[in-house]
């Protein structure tokens, strides 16, 4: 059986650029080398696209930009005469038979590398151009999920220019939709990047002033009690949840340097919760990705209220984490199927999309 090409496409121009580098490393040794060609592709942050060949601990730690083949050529776009694929200083073409993007945050799971790869007419591992786009926006992802009436806390929006001008009257709008604790939370970023936790106005003013480094519009969100469970979802029409996994943050909740730094967290798979919980998360899980038109992948990440016990869903992570402590690849070995399996089914996945 002829192996496929798979482009492991890694780095970005985000905020999230280590993530993905820890991400693609993971993926490159847990990927079952007998059935596929890897080429890997990283992308700088400042948008270079350079190809690299060698080990994933050079991914890993970042040292692929050192070492990466100028000479080769990488074409996604059909242009002129060119063909679709890599090229390699002897004039050999290598044509790519899926792209697999590793790319976390903007530039990454928004949509806009989406939008190339609809134009180069290869197949790709994870969401589309809409599902992408509306799953980065945690605004615009909210709106929908009240459209199809999945429970969720309290929040509210403001943007940079508005804020800027109208300091104090923000603040007070906000204060007079929420009480603290309060979430603040850049719209268009992932991985907890910019987000804050405010106990108080002070804490508020600062924390909003730091997520608009990251975005001009920000979601503030109702603070409870919560516990946090995740799961993953993984299909095009036909979409399966895994079991629920509980993370359990070691600060107040659970953040960047936790997720992908420290790993002082600790999980539970499967999440201490009652089987009906179980079924309701999983059943809202598989709604959320539908309503966005969601193929392939993601996470979507849940709140159950401790003093209530009310299930609210947070968010959809339509490129979720694949570092070795990530949870969704977690999730999946507790339900049964393993890594490199679960690297065939986004693979196979991908494909059917073109079918």
């Amino acid at each position: 059986m002829n192996k496929l090409n798979v482009a492991l496409i890694f780095g970005g121009k985000s905020g999230e650029h280590e993530v993905s580098l820890a991400s693609s490393a993971s993926i490159y040794t847990h990927i079952d080398k007998s059935k596929y060609n890897i080429f890997t592709i990283g992308i700088t942050k400042d948008g270079r696209w350079m190809y690299y060949e060698g080990n994933e601990e050079n991914i890993r730690n970042g040292e692929w930009v050192n070492l990466a083949n100028k000479n080769v050529e990488i074409n996604l776009v059909p242009v002129g005469n060119k063909e679709v694929g890599i090229v390699f200083e002897d004039g050999r073409l290598e044509k790519i038979d899926v792209l697999f993007p590793v790319l976390h945050g903007p530039y990454g799971e928004d949509g806009t590398i989406q939008g190339l790869f609809e134009i180069s007419q290869i197949p790709y591992v994870g969401c589309g151009v809409l599902s992408s786009s509306v799953g980065m926006d945690k605004l615009i992802c909210k709106k929908v999920f009240t459209q199809i009436g999945l429970p969720q806390v309290d929040y509210t929006d403001t943007h940079k220019s508005v804020f800027n001008k109208y300091t104090q009257e923000e603040l007070n709008k906000i204060e007079e939709k929420l009480n603290y604790p309060i979430f603040v939370k850049p719209a268009n970023l992932g991985s907890s990047v910019g987000i804050s936790k405010a106990n108080n106005r002070e804490e508020l003013l600062s924390g909003i002033n730091e997520a608009l480094k990251f975005d001009a519009r920000i979601v503030l969100e109702q603070g409870i009690d919560a516990r946090e469970i995740e799961v993953a979802v993984l299909g095009n029409n036909e979409v399966k949840a895994s079991i629920a996994g509980e993370i359990k943050p070691a600060k107040d909740f659970y953040d960047y340097e936790d997720k992908y730094i420290n790993g002082s967290s600790t999980y539970d798979i499967p999440a201490n919760i009652n089987e009906i919980d179980m079924e309701n998360i999983r059943k809202m899980a598989i709604e959320a990705f539908k309503s966005i038109d969601g193929k392939g992948l993601s996470r979507v990440d849940f709140f159950i209220d401790k003093n209530s016990g009310e299930i609210f869903i947070n968010e959809i992570n339509t490129l979720p984490g694949f570092t070795n402590i990530s949870m969704y690849p977690k999730m999946w070995e507790a339900t049964g199927l393993s890594y490199s399996s679960l690297i065939d089914s986004l693979i196979q996945l991908a494909l059917d999309t073109k079918k």
